[in-house]
Order: C-alpha cells, then structure tokens, then sequence
C-alpha cells in the first residue's frame, strides 16, 4: 500500500507523545521479565522447567504478531488502521497484570500469562508500524529509537519499584500471600494494568493516525478480508521477504535466543554467586529478587541515555556497526555477571546489558524499516517480530536438555553462554552491507 510522499514533520514533544504507549506496553514487559520465573518457583516450579513455562510469549508472538500486522495493514475503520488493536490489546495486557498475583497455581499463572501476552502482541506490532506510517524516513531514526527510550525508562520503573517500596515506602519484603507470592509483586502489578491503558489512550489521542487516502482506502476495499487471504499474504511476504531482512533474521536469532537465556536465569545465578543459596522460598532468593530489580532498573535507566546517545551515532556511523558495538557490550557484560560477589559488583558488569538493551529495542527496526516496501509494514513488521519468538521458542524446547548435563545445573553457566550468543550475533549483524539498508 502506496504512502504519501511526505508525511508532516513532527516535533520531538509529539513523537514522545506517540510513543509514550511504549512505556505502559514495555512495564508490563519489564514485570514479566523480573517476575515471571520467580512467580512459577513460589508456586513449586523447577529450574528447568522454566522456559518452558515461559512458552506463552513466544508462542502468542509467533501466531498473533504476523496476522495482527497483516490484518492492521488492511484495516480501515472510523478509529484509524492501526488504534483499534492498540486498545484491544491493551485492554487484555492490563487484566493479564490485574490477576497475575492471585494465582493459586502453576497452571493459573500459566494461564494468565497467555492472556497477558496476547495483549502485549496484539498492540506490539501495530505500534511498530504506526511509527512507520507516521513519520517520514529521516525520523525512523528517532521514532524508533525514542520508543527504545521508553522501553529503558519504563522498564527501569518496573523492575526497580519492588525495591523502592521496600526500601523508601516501608513494605516487608518477606510479606506474603498464601501462594508465596509477595505484597510487592501485587502493588506493582497493579500499577502496570493502569498504565498499560491510560499511556495508549494517551498516544493515540494527542497523536491519532493520519487519515488514508482516497487511494489507500480503495486499494484496502479491493484487498479480500478472508482469514485465507490474511495466511496467503503472511506466506507471500515470507516468500518475498528482502535480502537484508533475512540477514537481519541471524542477528535475531543469536541475539534473542540469547535475552531469553538471560531473563529466566539472572536471578538464579544472584542468587548463587551473591547470596549463596539456589532455593526458591529462602530469604535469600527473595533478596537476589530484589538486587535483580534493582540492577535491572539500572541497566534499562542505562538503555533509556544509550538510545538517546544512539540518535546521532546512527546518523554517523550507520545503524548495523552502532548495534554489533552495543551487541559486544551486552555481551560481555553478561559474561561478568556471574563473576560477581557483592551486590555492588553487579552495577558495573550491568552496563554493557543496559547499552546493548538500549539497541536492541530501537535499532534492529530502524535497518529493517529501511529495506521494506511500505504497503507491507505491517505484514513485514510482524514477521520481523516473528523472528525475536522463534529463538525463544528454541530456547525452550532445547534448554531443559542441556541445563544440567552440559551447564551444570548452574543459571551462572547459562549467563556466561548468553554472553557468548549476544557476540555471535555482532558478528552476525555486521554481514549485512550498509548499501542494503538504504539510508540507514
């Protein structure tokens, strides 16, 4: 679908604003990333099975992405193209945070988290999208990056607002519920199904779409509506995706494969190379709960400043050579982690996470945005997507089988191996050429 040649240019105060849906979306993100795992222990889960209890992402990612962006791409409604499923899924996403805590068992947590996820995918790709139909290509650049910064910032609040409710508001950390869970994780998540709704209802009235033209709205009236039609067009781009794209698809691969490594085992690995202890219900696993949080919300605060320093870095140096630096950082501060004792060790290994986080949630699109024709943003925008639950679906039906045989049992081993990926994928990244990538 043909766009207009220009789109009006929007003021920095108004692409924070269209954005600003991100930072609601990426806090509930930011709580499944420091909850989830150790939610699943509380209710009596095993180490090894976690990434398998944490199929509900990748799998709700890989069916809802592609056909929520094919769908938006050939939706026309008196909301917008893309506003309606910005709503649905955050309507869904805040009752998926509202319920989590109460759960009474694995299968109940299981459950919600397939709902919450749902809810996050549904308004995921859209959102990319909408920041490529909205802004013309010299501001992809900081469109998309600027939604980067609103997944540090609001990640840093999600992760680091357990802590402070201990540490500034008085809450017991080792209150709980009947179901182990803790006083925090409640008041935390509650505050995340409020800001899921209000900041998209916030995006999308100060900054609502720009209306199709007479050409789009009957180049969509052509198009067939079938749910055959929507898996026909999937498969066609597929088909026709870019050559820089599928390049691209190696990086994610390495790269996601590995943040799905990262996310279920830091805290085990605090746990053990901090407080001495691998078991679920002990105080000490409470605390490497909070230390997580509380360095997780320092390394996204250091994604939110990396994607702001990113801006005029991509201008110069270009997109891919920005992300494999970012990509090594991360790297390597993975691997330092687990060589930490002290809790005030973990801060500085946390960098190099919080420079390549940083880029990971801006830059890859900013490249792929680049190399796709725009009448199949959505679609594109979605498999692309595709490409981030595929390496996690991988990394859990694979995981379990080498945890203990080849990793020890140890989640320090694991991040140590995470590490290695991120660099895999630097390498990977810099196989794309720059003349594939257009201005980028």
């Amino acid at each position: 679908m043909s766009q207009p040649a220009t789109k009006p240019h929007l003021s920095l105060s108004k692409i924070l604003q269209m954005n600003l849906g991100f930072l609601g979306l990426q806090f509930s993100f930011g709580l499944q990333q420091g909850n989830m795992a150790p939610i699943y222990s509380y209710l009596g889960a095993d180490e090894a099975s976690l990434p398998i209890l944490q199929l509900a992402g990748p799998i709700t990612g890989l069916v809802v992405q592609p056909i929520i962006g094919a769908m938006s791409d050939r939706t026309n409604s008196k909301w917008g193209r893309r506003t309606p499923y910005f709503i649905v899924g955050a309507i869904l996403c805040s009752l998926g945070l509202l319920f989590m805590p109460l759960s009474q068992s694995i299968l109940m947590a299981a459950s919600l988290l397939w709902i919450l996820d749902a809810g996050n995918n549904i308004t995921m790709e859209p959102y990319r999208a909408y920041v490529s139909d909205r802004l013309n290509e010299d501001q992809h650049n900081v469109g998309f990056l600027t939604q980067s910064a609103f997944t540090g910032l609001a990640q840093c609040l999600a992760l680091g607002t357990p802590a402070l409710l201990v540490g500034l508001f008085g809450m017991n950390k080792d209150a709980i519920g009947a179901n182990n869970i803790p006083d925090t994780v409640y008041v935390v998540f509650t505050i995340g199904a409020v800001l899921s709704l209000s900041t998209i209802l916030w995006s999308v009235i100060r900054v609502p779409e720009l209306p199709l033209t007479e050409s789009q709205k009957a180049e969509i009236a052509a198009q067939p509506k079938t749910a055959s039609a929507t898996f026909k067009e999937i498969g066609s781009a597929i088909m026709e995706m870019p050559r820089p794209m599928r390049k691209l698809g190696v990086m994610m691969l390495f790269q996601w494969y590995a943040m799905g490594i990262y996310w279920t085992y830091v805290t085990y690995s605090i746990a053990r190379s901090v407080y001495n202890t691998s078991e679920p219900v002990s105080d000490g696993f409470r605390s490497a709960v909070l230390t997580n949080g509380t360095m997780a919300a320092f390394y996204n605060a250091v994604a939110f400043v990396a994607a702001l320093v990113m801006m005029p870095l991509i201008r110069k140096m270009g997109a891919r050579k920005v992300h494999a630096v970012a990509l090594v950082a991360g790297g390597l501060g993975m691997m330092a982690i687990p060589q930490m004792t002290e809790t005030s060790m973990l801060f500085p290994a946390a960098i190099g996470v919080g420079i390549c986080w940083g880029s990971i949630m801006g830059t890859p699109y900013v490249m792929l945005a680049s190399c796709i024709p725009p009448r199949r943003t959505g679609v594109y925008m979605g498999i692309f997507n595709m490409m981030i639950v595929i390496p996690m679906l991988l990394n859990a039906a694979t995981f379990p089988f080498y945890y203990e045989p080849w990793l020890g049992g140890d989640a320090r081993n694991a991040l140590v191996l995470a590490g290695a990926l991120l660099i895999c994928a630097a390498i990977a990244v810099m196989r794309v050429k720059d003349s594939e990538l257009g201005t980028a």
